[in-house]
């Protein structure tokens, strides 16, 4: 077989395959090019998705005629001003872009300086570039692709239906637009306007909410906690949904490294871990988080699409974004997802009808309610409610035709009723609290439970016969190295030969943990995310069961008085909103919302 060399053309179609996979992808290096040119509004549109035209217009810096006849030359860029790959502070460098889309299109630039009297053309066509023209323009740049993969017609077969592909763009607009507020961004697909995103006014804090606001809808902004910690250089800032605010899949999870849209594991894995105790292991929260960091602490030169990064310290990331929507969620208190129009949706009479006609066969209030509530928490023993101290001012002592004291200002009310022995009602000042006596008080003894451990440190079991476990010698070397950390955790192991560590103490939490399989999970979780994950992940639920088992049940009768106790303590207690699977422990109906279930 003889060796060769491959002709320009084809080489230049290869490269183009790993920087333009689909339309989606030339419409995001188009639009970070015209965020890179100091853009002020963006508009995108497309036709038969992306396939037919991408057409991308800017009102920023322009080009020049020579500047435009460099600017389709492979590796010709203006973001390298220096040439040093550790310090890269715009979207672009690789000057891969324009002629990738130009060797698998037709490609049409025109632009216009600010400073100029006319705008000038080029046309590349499967690679062929054509010479600069004169042209009317206004001051900025259209990029209008045509036929896109027409040179390579192998690619068109694995694209997807134009909607499919046109989803795809907007989604990659979209996250440019969380990024850059006060850029004004539009986009149509088939003459049909999906975006049109005025510029947003005001501190970045402010802008970024209302831009998060217009995309993922008025719910979101409402029922969000502001994330704003910084620590060794490193800055996190952006908005992160209630626990109870949660979606079936990862989608709505949008993090960004120095305005980079990223899809990171390190990033996405630290998320999870953030929520793990108070989310169900099915159910992903919706955040928008932006990571401010010294462009030399991060590389993201790993890959042409630029949507992976790399950290210099990647355990001090993970921390960081950790403790911050740990903190953020934690100072919610326990404020959950407004559970209201889930409440009266489930009251309401089924068919879709507005009106409180003849009901048809729903099912009666405890039903409703159960869907309202989402969930009915296992049966149990009538155990004591420990920990809990009565109201402040003593509590009301009403019974059955008993007149019973107004309720005081407290944010959860003062109980007025238990419902099938498993729920609290309680009236507030101007509505009603129903709260699942399991749930919170499971988040009660968990928190309690935690706080204890932050305070006293892990307690550790001393193994009576040290539990020598075999792996390999890359695993034996990467649990070793992390062995101070595994420590703090109760986890104590030293190296044994190459291959092999001997295990002297574990948690005490653990009890009778298969060791072997907990060490080798710990080994696993190092490789990927380069942290103590697995065994953090093991303890937590271990908490979680035993806070589960410390509770009060459902079926249990309480008193009137264990009932406000429980409410207080709600009060003050972080990430009372949910219990430890994610589950919201109570909902709230203002009186409005009341007296509109009776057409009042």
């Amino acid at each position: 077989m003889n060796i060769r060399l491959l002709p320009p053309d084809l080489v230049d179609r290869i490269a183009a395959g790993e920087v333009v996979e689909r339309p989606a992808a030339a419409v995001k290096e188009l639009v970070e090019n015209a965020l890179d040119a100091e853009a002020a509004r963006v508009a995108v549109i497309l036709r038969d998705g992306g396939r037919s035209l991408i057409a991308v217009t800017d009102d920023g810096c322009g080009m020049t005629a020579e500047e435009l006849a460099l600017a389709v030359e492979r590796h010709a860029t203006s973001k390298l001003p220096t040439g040093d790959l550790t310090h890269i502070d715009h979207f672009g460098f690789r000057g891969e872009a324009l002629p990738s889309i130009g060797a698998v299109s037709r490609l049409t630039l025109t632009s216009r300086t600010a400073a100029a009297d006319s705008a000038w053309t080029l046309t590349v066509e499967g690679g062929a570039k054509g010479r600069a023209e004169p042209a009317a323009h206004p001051p900025g740049t259209r990029v209008e692709v045509r036929d896109l993969f027409y040179a390579t017609p192998a690619r068109l077969k694995f694209l997807k239906a134009p909607r499919t592909e046109a989803a795809h763009a907007l989604d990659a607009v979209t996250r440019l637009a969380m990024a850059h507020p006060q850029i004004g961004f539009s986009f149509s697909d088939d003459g049909r306007e999906r975006l049109s995103l005025p510029p947003e006014k005001g501190d970045l804090f402010d802008a970024r909410l209302a831009r998060l606001r217009r995309i993922l809808g008025r719910d979101f902004a409402e029922n969000a906690v502001a994330v704003d910690i910084d620590r060794e250089g490193l800055r996190l800032t952006g908005y992160a949904g209630l626990p109870t605010f949660n979606k079936g899949t990862a989608q709505e999870q949008y993090l960004f490294v120095n305005g980079r849209p990223v899809r990171d594991r390190l990033l996405l894995g630290a998320v999870r871990g953030a929520y793990r105790d108070v989310l169900a292991h099915d159910r992903h929260p919706v955040v928008a988080l932006f990571l401010t960091v010294d462009p030399e602490f991060v590389d993201v030169n790993v890959h042409p699409a630029k949507a992976e990064v790399r950290f210099r310290e990647p355990g001090l990331v993970r921390s960081l974004i950790v403790s911050g929507l740990k903190a953020a969620i934690g100072g919610a208190g326990f404020r959950a997802a407004d559970a209201a129009e889930r409440a009266l949706a489930a009251f309401r009479p089924q068919g879709g009808s507005s009106g409180f006609g003849r009901p048809g066969p729903a099912a009666g209030p405890r039903a409703a309610l159960d869907a309202a509530i989402s969930f009915q928490a296992p049966a149990g023993l009538a155990e004591a409610l420990p920990g809990l101290s009565l109201p402040p001012g003593g509590a009301v002592r009403g019974s059955g035709d008993a007149p019973v004291e107004p309720p005081q200002d407290y944010p959860l009310g003062q109980a007025r009723a238990q419902l099938h022995e498993t729920y609290i009602v309680a009236q507030t000042a101007d509505g009603l609290v129903i709260v699942d006596q399991h749930a919170a008080h499971e988040r009660i003894v968990l928190e309690r439970i935690k706080a204890e451990i932050a305070a006293a440190g892990v307690k550790r079991q001393v193994l009576l016969l040290p539990e020598v476990v075999e792996m390999t010698a890359a695993e034996a070397e990467r649990v070793a190295a992390r062995g101070a950390e595994l420590a703090a955790f109760g986890l104590v192991v030293e190296p044994f030969g190459e291959t092999a560590l001997v295990v002297r103490e574990i948690p005490a939490a653990l009890g009778a943990a298969d060791v072997r399989a907990l060490v080798k999970d710990i080994a696993d979780g190092l490789l990927e995310w380069d942290d103590a994950t697995a065994l953090t992940d093991r303890l937590e639920r271990v908490l979680a069961t035993i806070a589960c088992h410390g509770s009060v049940r459902a079926g249990r009768r309480l008193s009137v008085e264990e009932m406000n106790a429980l409410l207080r303590r709600m009060e003050v207690t972080p990430r009372a909103g949910q219990c430890n699977h994610g589950r919201p422990t109570w909902v709230e109906l203002k009186l409005a919302d009341v007296e509109r279930l009776f057409g009042r």
